[in-house]
């Protein structure tokens, strides 16, 4: 049998060329694996480049919550958020708004976030993808979901709604065998010198009352307030919008003189100690690290007395 001699410079070219098809390979491999800088996002205006991993995001209304919740580093909020006192981790994150273009411009933001209502959207875009949403086009928990989206962080956000409307609407059987299924709960607000009695979706924990729980509004807050999403009414009228239990959003630096009239003091569930007040401040909301928090509220206010 003969024996086959391949000439030396013949290996080494063989050799060079496998080692540079597997170099060829692994880089192949390599960029294929890593993560795109950018995702396109279809927002309600059209398709927009955003960060994939935002690490800079400034959000000028509402959704600081939702943020933050996905944890996703904010770099500027609004007032409304930064004065909540359940944002603890909000302190070191400055305060903005839609007109502090250059304050804006110095946090180098990756990403703005904020409601269709807000001004100077052109100018905001040219410092980083802005995104804006019309409240209430999507419902609360769909809205954290488009956020998720957003962030890159869909699966979490899903997860996060699946499980809470399952503890939210198992607890709310818990509270209609405790109170009663007929039992109706209103909940009011008020500020320096009105009342509010509020809809379904209105923040305020009327989303997992009404929405999730199931439990029963007045009819006369049905009548006035489910559609708008919320009510301006006079002490006087009160009686008229008070359920059997009533929550009460309270500004304590607002209108609270009514409390001591002769007609607040005559609502049965006054006389019966079923009105519960909460910080105004931090019960405006609707996201996520708000949501437990009323949904725990609730739970110790209905259950726990």
């Amino acid at each position: 049998m003969k024996k086959i001699y391949i000439p030396l410079f013949l290996m080494l070219l063989l050799l060079i060329s496998a080692c540079g098809n597997s170099e060829e390979a692994s880089s192949s491999t390599n960029n294929q694996d890593q993560e795109p800088e950018t995702i396109t996002y279809d927002s309600e205006n059209g398709p927009i480049e955003v960060p994939t991993n935002p690490q800079r995001v400034v959000v000028l209304s509402s959704f600081a919550g939702n943020v933050m919740a996905l944890d996703v580093p904010l770099v500027g909020v609004d007032s409304w958020s930064k004065m909540n006192p359940r944002y603890e981790e909000l302190k070191d994150v400055e305060e903005v708004t839609d007109e502090n273009i250059e304050k804006i411009l110095e946090l180098n933001p990756d990403l703005i976030i904020g409601l269709s209502t807000i001004k100077n959207v052109e100018k905001l875009q040219e410092i980083a993808p802005t995104v804006t949403y019309t409240y209430g086009k999507l419902d609360y928990l769909e809205q954290h979901i488009e956020i998720g989206k957003l962030l890159n962080k869909e699966e979490e956000a899903k997860a996060w709604v699946e499980d809470f409307k399952q503890r939210a609407q198992v607890l709310g059987e818990d509270i209609k065998q405790k109170i009663g299924e007929d039992a109706t709960v209103s909940v009011i607000e008020n500020d320096d010198k009105n009342l509010y009695v509020f809809g379904d979706n209105w923040g305020r924990g009327t989303e997992i009352l009404y929405q999730e729980m199931g439990l029963k509004m007045p009819e006369k807050v049905k009548e006035m307030a489910l559609e708008p999403g919320y009510y301006t009414l006079s002490s006087e009228a009160l009686p008229e919008f008070a359920g059997d239990y009533m929550i009460f959003s309270k500004v304590s630096d607002g209108y609270t003189s009514f409390q001591e009239t002769e007609t607040y003091q005559n609502i049965p569930a006054v006389q019966k100690g079923q009105v519960f007040e909460v910080d105004a401040k931090w019960f405006y909301f609707n996201d996520p690290l708000t949501l437990e928090d009323q949904l725990t509220y609730f739970v110790d206010v209905f259950l726990s007395k």
